[in-house]
């Protein structure tokens, strides 16, 4: 009765990396920097959100940047390496950018407000590309009929539109529930 394994199955390269360990490393991390970069301009409403195309997008930036993660090696240890770094980065990056507000603004920028009592910021809504349209399907998904029952629209870090209508509770301080980088965008 024959094995299924080969007589001399060297298992090594399928487990170690054909190249160094420092490019193994450095690789994810350079595709990651520039990922984060690439994404953080491209604005809030690209990732909040999705459609087909957007999808379809992200899937073949996936497939485009595999290689310059991986280089010349399939092996299964070298991909391990590279799921440790990228989590690795994506942990840290989450523990700083909790601990930095000035460095969380300027890897995620900082939500924006697009409606202030009852009147559209119409600069803020071309600036960060959202459709009145979208706004509009906003305030139906809350219920609101008017944009006069808005008191703050606030386009979020995600690319939700979070909306806090004229008849909430006044907030009591400024770091009620209207932070004080949105209260600085309203006009005056």
């Amino acid at each position: 009765m024959g094995t299924l394994l080969p007589q001399a199955w060297d298992i090594g390269p399928m487990l170690l990396p054909h190249i160094s360990w420092g490019e193994k490393l450095f690789r994810p991390l350079v595709v990651y920097g520039f990922l984060l970069v690439a994404f953080r301009f491209s604005g809030k409403r690209e990732l909040g959100q999705a459609t087909l195309f957007d999808f379809l997008i992200l899937l073949l930036i996936s497939n485009v940047v595999q290689n310059a993660m991986i280089g010349e090696d399939n092996s299964i240890g070298g991909s391990f390496a590279g799921v440790a770094v990228l989590l690795t980065l994506s942990w840290a990056l989450n523990k700083i950018t909790a601990r930095s507000p000035r460095l969380r603004k300027l890897l995620e920028g900082s939500p924006t407000l697009l409606v202030h009592n009852g009147l559209v910021i119409e600069k803020a809504m071309r600036k960060e590309s959202v459709a009145i349209n979208d706004l509009l399907t906003a305030f139906r998904e809350q219920g609101i009929a008017s944009v006069s029952e808005v008191r703050f629209a606030v386009l979020e870090l995600d690319g939700k539109i979070s909306i806090i209508r004229t008849d909430a509770p006044t907030p009591i301080s400024h770091e009620d529930c209207v932070i004080e980088e949105i209260r600085l965008q309203a006009p005056q």
